[in-house]
């Protein structure tokens, strides 16, 4: 018989694997399509499948290349994704019992594959049970090394070295796979922190109040003068967008260093400020909230579908600033020019910061995917700059960790454009760690 939850984790990942879907989307779908056969334990036992061997494929496939004599090519979709699910079990998951996780692989292969292909999984599967895996992974190489035992592309982890060093660009993947906190942006408009932590410890929600890294360029940060984080990290919290709070817009889910985007542009009540490529709007609603809902905001995206995200987001939260508008950034617009007094710029990237977010990101980048976004930011930022006024601010920022789409691209402008400066103290990178995902950000003044 057929475990169902293994089986929706299966076809889950088969989608992933084979028509590139988005895994929270295509997990999302999943769970809705069989909703009356599983329950909340198994929603949580798919999701940690899912997005564990996303996350850790690249290892689980070395391990099977391995053991198997067939070439992992040539190993079918289906069973390849049932001996990836079986390792995964077998090897992170220590409350399922491995023989569990063997036989229920069989069960999936008998179904999914022909006559022999039950066997194979169970021989493979047996063997991985025995592996010595600091054994294993020896390897001299240390980016080979690095990308096989985090499962990292080799071309990101070489990058990662040449900026980071080999230390670092190994802690960088580390933390890359940790399974991302949940954080949520208080809504000042609306109520305070201390009254939204006593509402959410009445409902048996643990709480641990969100502090900034306390690396080097943290540190630097602190002559801007930020005022009191807003944010929380919430322990063990489910269906989160299902509590009452959330709906009634006492807080919205937003990452802290996302949130110092906003914190660091520092609009003012009564301003005129750009997002230019503002949804879902997490940073647009918090420029808002900074404003206290006084002056205009004008949010911009390239989909009209995206910016329909934005105004819910605004209506939730009880904002009333925020206009959308359905254009691209990259295209210039004489009307516009020095119209707005603060410009935020969150631009297009390959999102190799947010990847124990969306594991699919570093599967789905490739090396020449870096000169195509490059040329992206660089419009945009060319573009958007003209709209600024003269003595005014823009914040340039990706949720990226690559010198090529941050340092580069910003001194590239810099250098075409002498009317606006920086400095190296607001040059800001923030490396992906348990409680922040990886982003940089750029202040840029205008003379």
């Amino acid at each position: 018989m057929i475990d169902k939850t293994r089986e929706i984790a299966l076809k889950t990942l088969y989608k992933i694997d084979q028509e590139q879907a988005y895994s929270n989307i295509e997990l999302n779908e999943q769970i809705k399509q069989n909703r009356k056969n599983i329950n909340e334990k198994d929603i949580g036992l798919i999701s940690e499948i899912v997005y564990g061997v996303t996350t850790w494929k690249l290892t689980l496939d070395e391990i099977i290349k391995k053991h198997s004599k067939i070439k992992l090519k040539k190993i079918s979709p289906w069973i390849k994704n049932i001996l990836r699910m079986g390792m995964y079990q077998i090897i992170f998951l220590d409350k399922i019992p491995k023989s569990a996780a063997v036989n229920e692989s069989v069960n999936l292969a008998k179904r999914y594959g022909h006559a022999s292909s039950s066997n194979f999984v169970n021989a493979i599967l047996r063997k991985v049970e025995k592996i010595d895996y600091e054994e294993f992974f020896k390897i001299e190489d240390d980016a080979d090394r690095i990308s096989k035992t985090t499962s990292m592309p080799k071309w990101i982890v070489e990058e990662l070295i040449k900026e980071n060093g080999i230390k670092q660009a190994e802690q960088i993947c580390k933390n890359s796979n940790l399974k991302p906190s949940i954080s949520i942006r208080v809504n000042r408009l609306k109520t305070t922190k201390e009254e939204l932590i006593q509402k959410l410890k009445q409902k048996g929600i643990e709480i641990n109040e969100a502090q900034q890294q306390s690396n080097k360029n943290k540190e630097e940060t602190s002559k801007q003068e930020i005022k009191e984080q807003n944010f929380l990290i919430l322990n063990k919290v489910k269906n989160i967008e299902n509590l009452k709070e959330f709906k009634e817009g006492l807080f919205t889910i937003q990452d802290i260093s996302a949130g110092q985007t906003a914190k660091l542009l520092n609009p003012k009540s009564g301003e005129k400020v750009l997002d230019a490529c503002s949804a879902p709007g997490g940073k647009t609603t918090y420029l808002a909230e900074i404003m206290e809902n006084t002056g205009m905001i004008d949010a911009w995206d390239i989909h009209e579908h995206r910016t329909k995200l934005v105004e819910q987001n605004a209506k939730r939260l009880g904002i009333s600033i925020i206009k959308t508008h359905v254009r691209d950034a990259s295209i210039y617009d004489e009307n516009l020019k020095e119209k707005y007094d603060k410009i935020l710029l969150d631009v297009p990237c390959l999102g190799i910061g947010v990847i124990k977010r969306k594991p699919d990101i570093k599967w789905q980048r490739k090396p020449e995917d870096i000169e195509e976004i490059t040329k992206i930011q660089k419009q945009i930022l060319e573009n958007c700059s003209k709209y600024l006024k003269k003595g005014g601010t823009l914040v340039y920022s990706t949720c990226s960790i690559l010198k090529e789409e941050n340092e580069d691209v910003v001194n590239c402008f810099l250098s075409k454009n002498n009317q606006f400066f920086t400095s190296k103290e607001e040059k800001i990178n923030i490396l992906p760690s348990a409680n922040e995902d990886g982003f940089f950000i750029c202040i840029i003044h205008k003379k």
